[in-house]
């Protein structure tokens, strides 16, 4: 082995050796970064959409064939594409350091450091889904797939989150009795139902009015039967949520999983009074940007609720 070898082995366990091994405020603040950074994401790109933005950088890996950034020729559609090209580094930078801090625990809290590293590996993808659509001319098809995989990113960060902070797994509480199997089935439902809605949203989306450019193709769909199909899952989603609060409403206001069910509640009615305001007024640009904030609240709530409610407490023994 060569001197530069081991001085290069030695400058990496002096580096790990500075590392944490327990979860720190800063492992826990990145977290929450990391998932509120998602969410954004999808809001940008819901900004670069209705501002018919898509293709304010018309190549990729640069912003033009000279430039690696937007230039002042662009105007604000540049700007606005380059910035929402900028926040997916940002990302990939907190993913990383996130990685990095949890270095040392990768053996004791593997929940945490693949969830992390799944992240960071994702990221990397989503940028190159992100460089087809625009190579593309925004074929809608492709527009939907960049979303979905920023939805999947939302909840593996809500995943990150909850285990960080020790509502789920190995560091969970299990001194507690594991909710009821009916609440573990409509949580189930309840999450199932707002994924699915995320995933037929976008196709509504997709032969809706913004295209993200005017020369950009739709999807050949009846727009009126798709967003029939989209509600579908949204109303399983309203009664179930309301079952949900309904049933833990009982448990009093320190109960984790009550407070699941409410966020999960307010949510669902917030993003379904937003999709309804915006269909009868003819889909307005702010309202689409508000109600891709909503998507992004509930892929998080739904993924919440249901790792609440399956992967905390332990079911207890009969008594005899």
């Amino acid at each position: 082995m060569s001197q530069r070898t081991i001085a290069l082995q030695n400058a990496f366990h002096s580096f790990t050796n500075k590392l944490p091994t327990t979860i720190t405020p800063a492992i826990k603040r990145l977290s929450i970064g990391s998932l509120i950074g998602q969410g954004v994401l999808i809001v940008s790109g819901g900004v670069v959409r209705v501002t018919g933005s898509g293709l304010g950088c018309p190549t990729w890996p640069k912003c033009t064939e000279e430039s690696l950034t937007n230039t002042a020729e662009m105007g604000i559609h540049g700007v606005i594409e380059f910035a929402n090209r900028t926040l997916t580094f940002v990302l990939a930078a907190v993913a990383l350091a996130l990685l990095v801090l949890l270095w040392n625990l990768r053996k004791e809290r593997k929940d945490l450091f693949w969830l992390a590293f799944g992240l960071l590996a994702s990221i990397p993808a989503q940028a190159v889904i992100g460089g087809i659509t625009v190579l593309s001319g925004l074929n809608p098809y492709v527009v939907s797939l960049h979303f979905l995989v920023s939805a999947a990113l939302v909840v593996v960060s809500m995943l990150l989150v909850n285990r960080v902070y020790g509502r789920t797994g190995t560091t969970a509480p299990t001194s507690i009795k594991r909710p009821a199997r009916l609440l573990r089935q409509l949580s189930v439902v309840a999450a199932c139902a707002s994924y699915l809605a995320v995933v037929l949203g976008t196709l509504v989306t997709g032969s809706g009015p913004h295209s993200g450019d005017s020369t950009s193709p739709r999807m050949e769909l009846d727009g009126y039967l798709t967003t029939r199909i989209h509600v579908v899952p949204v109303y399983v989603l309203v009664i179930t949520s309301l079952l949900l609060l309904i049933l833990l409403w009982r448990n009093g206001k320190g109960d984790i999983l009550r407070h699941a069910a409410i966020l999960l509640f307010v949510t669902v009615i917030f993003q379904g009074f937003i999709g309804y305001w915006q269909y009868f007024t003819g889909i307005p640009a702010l309202l689409v940007g508000v109600h891709m904030l909503g998507a992004s609240l509930t892929l998080a709530v739904g993924t919440n609720i249901v790792d609440i409610a399956l992967k905390r407490g332990k079911d207890q023994a009969p008594t005899q």
